[in-house]
């Protein structure tokens, strides 16, 4: 059985229609990331499922039954969000303890499932310390810890990484994701950060417009986008047009051929180098192709010293597996 079904769901704000009646399911146990930009949607669905919004129509289902017109208290989820939502006044363990106290769980029995999950989100013996003394990647492991010591049966997860620095946020996604594997909570989680949801999710739903656009794995997505939005917002992506069709390809499968190297069953193209940009461990080429149109290609600097912008201007060859080039249609795969 689907962990959440949502049908048909829609909602507006006045002229503004913030979600168009989608249809999704996520299964139990699973990774299940909500990504698109500002204005697409995905914190509103996920609002609605929480219970703080009221759908227009359509139906939230939870493990089964319909909770479209239920409180949140009543609804078997938690919620993290991006301002972590700590009591500053509360040292982490009491932060921690807070829902089980509302619950009125006894206090021997919060503390205990709050030091454990404390210790599952890599925080064991820094219970005593207020929100203010620690970082802000900790903080977000406190705000973390108090949403699974309920043991929900859905956490979901509002940008929560949105306000760290990008080496901290990169090491909390392999932290999360570790997490979820470890406690087995369905998680639904919300960004705009392409990244984020190509590692560490099992399934993205792209949104757009108040739609959505794909649901697939982060390799279906990225290698098999379903459209032109889906290529252009998830990763880089060129758009090439050939023989009547318009066709998407990534600019790492694209390779420049050097004189004299053998290109049998590779689709070639000529061109010239307009721009060149250093960017550590790649360079990036824009190539002018001679049949039209414009291709971003990437090398990674592998060995010795980067090449420089001294190929700017140069004419040069390159070539792709034809496999490679994925058609695109203008049309939305799901809705």
């Amino acid at each position: 059985m689907a962990e959440i079904r949502l049908r048909g769901l829609r909602k507006t704000y006045g002229d503004v229609v913030a979600v168009g009646g989608i249809d999704l399911e996520v299964e139990s146990g699973e990774f299940f990331t909500m990504l698109g930009p500002s204005g697409s949607g995905k914190t509103t669905t996920l609002r609605m499922i929480a219970g703080f919004e009221e759908p227009d129509a359509g139906e939230v289902e939870l493990a089964g039954a319909d909770v479209s017109s239920l409180p949140p208290y009543d609804r078997d989820v938690n919620t993290v969000f991006q301002d972590y939502a700590l009591f500053p006044h509360m040292t982490v363990q009491r932060n921690v303890e807070y829902g089980l106290k509302v619950k009125k769980v006894g206090g021997d029995e919060r503390a205990r499932r709050a030091h454990d999950a404390l210790e599952m989100v890599r925080l064991g013996g820094y219970g005593e310390r207020k929100p203010d003394e620690l970082s802000g990647g900790q903080r977000q492991r406190v705000a973390l810890a108090r949403a699974i010591v309920n043991r929900p049966k859905v956490l979901l997860l509002d940008e929560p990484l949105g306000a760290l620095d990008l080496k901290l946020r990169e090491q909390m996604q392999i932290e999360l994701q570790s997490i979820q594997h470890e406690v087995g909570i369905t998680f639904v989680y919300v960004t705009h950060d392409q990244e984020e949801a190509l590692t560490m999710s099992d399934r993205i739903a792209v949104f757009n417009d108040g739609r959505i656009e794909q649901v697939g794995s982060p390799i279906d997505v990225y290698e098999h986008p379903a459209n032109s939005f889906v290529a252009d917002f998830v990763g880089v992506s060129n758009v090439l047009e050939r023989d009547g069709g318009r066709y998407t390809i990534r600019p790492e499968k694209i390779r420049m051929i050097d004189a004299g190297t053998p290109t049998d069953g590779l689709h070639t193209e000529t061109g010239r180098v307009r721009e060149v940009a250093y960017a550590g461990m790649l360079t990036r080429y824009w190539v002018e192709l001679t049949a039209g149109g414009e291709l971003q290609v990437v090398r990674q600097n592998l060995e010795g010293d980067p090449e420089d912008d001294g190929r700017r201007g140069e004419e040069i060859t390159i070539a792709w597996r034809t496999e490679h080039m994925v058609p695109i249609t203008e049309e939305r795969s799901v809705q």
